[in-house]
């Protein structure tokens, strides 16, 4: 067995080979979604991606003569341990070839990195937050990645397991068809709905993409305060949703975006985002393919082929006080109302949190299963 050499990326050409090494695992996965090159770049560059504001990294390649082998990263993230009096660090972008040795060697590196910056504990996989990618695929390997959402082999598990790693959290994904969702629902359901809307004196509107950065703000408020409660949650900072709204806005279906209000004052807010896995996959970037090309290819299998057929429940957030009054499913039925009407036939609501039994239980209640389960594990350093 070759001699495994981990190295800290510090250079334009190892930052690529850092972002390229992915293909090389994959290869002839037909589940795996690549992502765009130049988003991966804007998403591990610190002056462009708003992370880095309240938070550290650092990235590591695995070489074997010469060439790479596995790759991972550390972080530190301030804006989590201040919020959870914390002193915990992070690990992500964890990919490596059939080598348990090499996967550990890997880990130890993101550990003794986390150890030197002072924390006493590190979490992963996750990058960065709760707001962005996060978790090890466990089980569902059959089926490709939702947008957003990680995929990883199945041999992952056992090597960071096998690391000394412990199950923090396990994150669950729904998944429901859409009409068998509203035809096998009855009537009464949909009365007793608008019911609970007239009793709070509740509207539900669409986003106004007009006026997204009114929009944004109040997502954003009511984002941070319905998860702030929650496991593992960051507040999200306004510059890092002013980022994610600029990205996803191009992507955005109005119609699966809602913003409910109470005499004038937003509450709640739900979206679900169109699987753009699903042309992505077709088009599979990769290097070496100039990036218009691609873009050209994933134009038509979305605009002209017209054949996304998932959407993904992304957001949900209630303000406390009208939490645990049947929101939360009344808005899983709007979406799902919103989805049919787009032609869409199959919906996922990703991730929930194991333990947020009111939201569990107001999904499970509209028939959906729990078909996908994605793992945070911890380690004492």
């Amino acid at each position: 067995m070759p001699e495994t050499q981990i190295s800290l990326v510090t250079n334009k050409r190892e930052l690529k080979e850092f972002i390229v090494f992915p293909w090389k695992v994959y290869k002839g996965d037909p589940n795996w979604v690549p992502p765009l090159i130049s988003e991966r770049k804007q998403f591990l560059d610190p002056e462009k991606n708003p992370f880095f504001e309240h938070a550290e990294a650092a990235f590591f390649v695995a070489r074997q003569n010469g060439e790479v082998v596995g790759t991972i990263g550390a972080f530190s993230n301030h804006l989590y341990n201040e919020i959870h009096n914390d002193k915990s660090g992070f690990f992500g972008f964890f990919e490596v070839l059939e080598d348990p040795d090499t996967a550990v060697a890997l880990l130890r590196t993101a550990e003794d990195w986390a150890r030197e910056a002072g924390h006493d504990q590190i979490l992963g996989p996750m990058q960065y937050s709760t707001n962005d990618e996060l978790g090890l695929l466990v089980d569902g390997f059959d089926d490709p990645p939702r947008i957003l959402m990680t995929y990883n082999p199945p041999r992952y598990q056992g090597y960071i397991e096998g690391a000394g790693y412990e199950k923090a959290m396990d994150l669950w994904a729904y998944k429901v068809g859409v009409r068998e969702l509203l035809d096998g629902m009855p009537e009464k359901v949909f009365r007793v709905s608008d019911k609970i809307l007239k009793r709070w004196n509740l509207s539900v509107r669409k986003i106004d993409l007009k006026h997204l950065d009114r929009e944004v703000q109040l997502a954003l408020e009511i984002y941070n305060a319905a998860w702030e409660p929650n496991w593992g949650a960051v507040r999200m900072t306004e510059n890092e949703i002013n980022l994610l709204a600029e990205q996803i806005k191009q992507i955005i279906d109005p119609e699966l975006a809602l913003l409910v209000e109470r005499d004038g004052k937003t509450v709640a807010l739900a979206l679900a985002l169109p699987d753009l896995n699903e042309p992505l996959r077709k088009a599979y970037p990769r290097p070496g393919v100039p990036e218009p090309i691609t873009l050209l290819k994933l134009m038509w299998h979305w605009k002209v082929r017209g054949n996304i057929k998932w959407v993904r429940a992304w957001a949900l957030g209630i303000l406390p006080e009208y939490q645990g009054q049947g929101l939360e499913s009344i808005l899983f039925l709007k979406l799902a109302e919103a989805a049919q009407r787009g032609g869409y036939e199959f919906s996922e609501a990703s991730w929930i949190l194991e333990d947020n039994d009111m939201v569990n239980r107001s999904i499970q209640m509209l028939g959906a299963k729990v078909y996908k389960t994605y793992r945070i594990y911890q380690k004492a350093l």
